[in-house]
C-alpha cells in the first residue's frame, strides 16, 4: 500500500501567506505546484500592456488592440486556471482573486471588442464614458475589499492590491468625467501595479526553484 504525504506550502508563497499548510493538509493528500506566480505573471503582463496605452506612452488609432489577445489568453485564461488550482490548494484568497481577475480580463476583451464600439456607433454614444465608468467602478469596489483581505497575506500582495485599487479609482473617475489626464494617471498607477505583481511572480517562482527565500515577500502574521 502506498501512502501519499502532502507537501507543506513554502512560507514565501506570495499569495498564500505564511500559515496555509494546515488547511492544505486537511483539504488534500496530493501536492501541486504553486499557481501564484502564474496568476501574478499573467495579471502583471496584461496590466502593463494596457497601462502603456492608458498612460499615453504609445498613441495611435487601433494600436491598443494588442491588449485583446493578452486579455483573452494570458490575463484571462491563464489567470482563470490559476484560480482553479488555488481552489485545489485550499487558498480562498488566491482562488477568488485569480478567478475574478481572469474573468475581468475576459470581460474586458469582450467589452472592448464588441460592446464599446456598438455603443459608440449607436444613439447613446454620449453615454459611453458613463457605461465604461460603471464597469470600472464595480471592479474598483471588488478590488478595495480584496485589499482589506490582502493585509493578512503578505506585504508583496497587499502592495499589488493597494496600487490596483488606486488604478481602478483613477480610471473610473477618468471615464465618468472624460478626464484624459486622470486616465493617464490611472495608466501610470497601472504600470506601478504591474511592476509589483511581476515582483510577486518573480519572487514566487525564484524562491520555489532555489528552495529558499531569495526574494522576500514579507508574509504578514495571522
Amino acid at each position: 500500500m502506498t501512502t501519499t504525504v502532502s507537501q507543506p506550502v513554502p512560507a514565501s508563497d506570495p499569495v498564500a501567506g505564511p500559515d496555509r499548510t494546515a488547511d492544505l493538509v486537511a483539504a488534500s493528500t496530493t501536492s501541486i505546484a504553486d499557481p501564484g506566480p502564474l496568476g501574478l505573471g499573467a495579471f502583471a503582463m496584461t496590466t502593463f500592456v494596457l497601462s502603456v496605452f492608458n498612460a499615453g506612452l504609445i498613441a495611435g488609432a487601433g494600436l491598443d488592440g494588442v491588449v485583446l489577445p493578452l486579455a483573452l489568453f494570458y490575463g484571462g485564461t491563464a489567470q482563470l486556471l490559476a484560480g482553479m488550482w488555488e481552489f485545489k490548494k485550499a487558498n480562498t484568497f488566491g482562488a477568488l482573486a485569480f478567478t475574478s481577475f481572469g474573468a475581468f480580463w475576459l470581460a474586458f476583451a469582450a467589452y472592448a471588442k464588441y460592446i464599446a464600439p456598438a455603443i459608440a456607433a449607436g444613439p447613446n454614444a454620449s453615454q459611453l464614458g458613463h457605461v465604461t465608468g460603471v464597469f470600472l467602478l464595480a471592479w474598483a469596489i471588488f478590488t478595495v475589499y480584496m485589499t482589506v483581505a490582502s493585509l493578512r497575506v503578505s506585504a508583496a500582495v497587499a502592495a499589488v492590491f493597494v496600487a490596483l485599487s488606486i488604478t481602478f479609482i483613477l480610471l473610473t473617475i477618468g471615464a465618468f468625467g472624460a478626464h484624459a489626464d486622470i486616465t493617464k494617471a490611472g495608466g501610470y498607477a497601472g504600470l506601478v501595479t504591474a511592476a509589483l505583481a511581476w515582483y510577486g511572480s518573480f519572487a514566487g517562482v525564484t524562491n520555489s526553484t532555489f528552495k529558499k527565500v531569495v526574494l522576500p515577500v514579507f508574509p504578514l502574521a495571522r
